[in-house]
């Protein structure tokens, strides 16, 4: 063998080394598919509903808008996971309408925009954000553990609200929202979730999730909780018509905030380009988030063209990969190609719509729960030892927090400043980099004993001092306490000593 011929089969057995490159059978890839389908399918459609809804649109034109975000979320996915060159960062990870525009395109439609500017104002600023990748791409040296624990960890927590909501009925509006039937339902998936999991058949376990919301429709549809009686009606195939809506229009104001929501996307799918790197334990270097990036930009470009809006990442999702161990890329291309044929089969995506709330919400509550998980894996991994790095992760997690416990903290600050930071998952990912970089790269000015939490964290017992100790031996009130609460006397020499080294 000549060494050409080496170097390409070691490049070869390289790239076949990677996890997310792994294989199943056909049927295997498919049923792994259409889970995650299933886990983000009420994600996907709640945009252009919303969207489709304050823009006054009829019924039908609301189901064409649905049906062209899943036709294009599907396409964005096949890009995203298999990839082409300069575009893809070849991860499992499911593309779908994002939810940060939502608002932004909503204020447009008030101000009289139609679907038109907000058509327009999607293409200007995805060509923006495409053109600003490479300064994205270059920010992975500042995203060590503890900035990607703190991410990854808020994405799981940001999620469990809308696991709630699920569970509760999606609407707020519904008569039965938050019944106990419906919890009681969320309940009874999450319940079969764990007991499929326990089994010791592998396969069964790993398609815990889609079995059990299969199982739970099937409840739900037994005790009346669930309604297939609109799958019939309606077309059963069409393909998406181009500027279905009219051509784009290109409104100056429209696209300056659209941006915003642009630089948002940016941030949080290079969170989960990291986050599901993590989870799969694959290398993710600045050119494999570029690449993932610009085929962000790239499908929100073309979007609405197909009559959709930007593309991201689904954190969703980021957590299926992380409870099912399933981490082959084409599992996700399988459901990437499962959205496109929703797209074009109206009538399936109507099966998949008639799926209750409340079973995506207890199946939501483990998935998104497993992010969490995931990221306190990785924070584990942190060292706190004479640094700041307790400081970073309490205040980055906390201010992460602040949307989520209070939705309208930041209705009085500027437009452009609450579309970023109403996000829980970009204001904690901008705290965690901005405070790294302060302490962990600008070490000017930084103490010699950081803070009372460095300390802390620094405290060790030698083993030697723990041989004396019987069974039974406490703590109580700062004193050394036997079995029987007899107070056991410290010696002035050979005691447990805190070392700060």
């Amino acid at each position: 063998m000549s060494r050409k011929q080496r170097s390409n089969a070691a490049a070869t057995a390289g790239t076949a080394a990677r996890p997310e490159d792994a294989r199943l059978p056909l049927g295997s890839t498919f049923a792994y598919g259409f889970q995650h389908v299933l886990t983000m399918y009420g994600g996907i459609i709640a945009p252009p509903l919303i969207v489709g809804t304050a823009a006054g649109l009829d019924p039908a034109d609301v189901g064409m808008l649905v049906a062209a975000c899943l036709f294009v979320g599907g396409l964005a996915t096949l890009l995203q996971t298999i990839g082409i060159p300069f575009f893809g960062s070849q991860l499992p990870l499911v593309q779908g309408v994002s939810f940060a525009g939502v608002a932004t395109m909503t204020a447009i439609l008030d101000g009289g925009g139609g679907l038109q500017s907000v058509f327009g104002a999607v293409i200007v600023a995805s060509l923006v954000g495409l053109l600003i990748t490479p300064v994205f791409a270059k920010v992975i040296r500042f995203f060590p553990p503890v900035v990607t624990g703190v991410v990854i960890t808020t994405i799981g927590l940001t999620l469990m609200p809308v696991a709630a909501n699920w569970a509760m009925g999606g609407s707020s509006a519904a008569p039965d929202y938050g019944s106990v039937s419906n919890i009681g339902l969320a309940g009874l998936t999450l319940l079969l979730v764990l007991l499929l999991s326990k089994l010791g058949n592998s396969a069964i376990s790993r398609l815990s999730i889609l079995i059990a919301i299969v199982l739970g429709t099937i409840f739900a549809v037994v005790t009346g909780k669930a309604d297939f009686s609109a799958v019939g009606s309606g077309a059963i195939f069409a393909v998406p018509e181009p500027f279905a809506f009219g051509m784009p229009t290109f409104e100056a104001a429209a696209i300056i905030s659209m941006v915003i929501v642009i630089l948002v996307t940016l941030t949080e799918t290079t969170a989960d380009i990291i986050a599901v790197g993590e989870i799969v334990e694959t290398k993710v270097d600045s050119k494999r988030i570029a690449n993932g990036l610009r085929a962000d930009m790239l499908s929100s470009a073309l979007s609405p063209v197909f009559n959709s809006f930007t593309q991201s990442a689904f954190a969703q999702n980021v957590g299926l990969v992380a409870i099912t161990g399933v981490k082959s890329r084409f599992v996700v291309s399988a459901g990437g190609l499962i959205l496109v044929i929703l797209g074009l089969l109206p009538v399936l995506g109507r099966v998949v719509a008639a799926v209750p709330t409340p079973v995506l919400g207890g199946a939501g509550i483990v998935l998104f729960g497993t992010v969490a998980a995931s990221g306190i894996r990785t924070l584990a991994r942190v060292d706190y030892r004479n640094n700041m790095n307790f400081i970073i992760v309490a205040t980055s997690i906390g201010f992460g927090m602040i949307p989520i416990a209070a939705p309208t903290f930041y209705d009085e600050f500027p437009d452009w400043f609450g579309t970023i930071f109403h996000s829980g998952i970009s204001s904690a990912a901008v705290m965690a980099i901005l405070m790294n970089i302060l302490f962990n790269h600008i070490r000017t000015g930084n103490p010699k004993d950081p803070s009372v939490w460095a300390e802390g964290a620094n405290r060790i017992v030698r083993l030697e001092d723990t041989a004396a100790l019987q069974e039974g031996d406490h703590v109580l009130d700062g004193k050394l306490l036997d079995a029987d609460g007899r107070e056991i006397p410290l010696a002035a020499t050979g005691t447990a000593e805190t070392d700060s080294h």
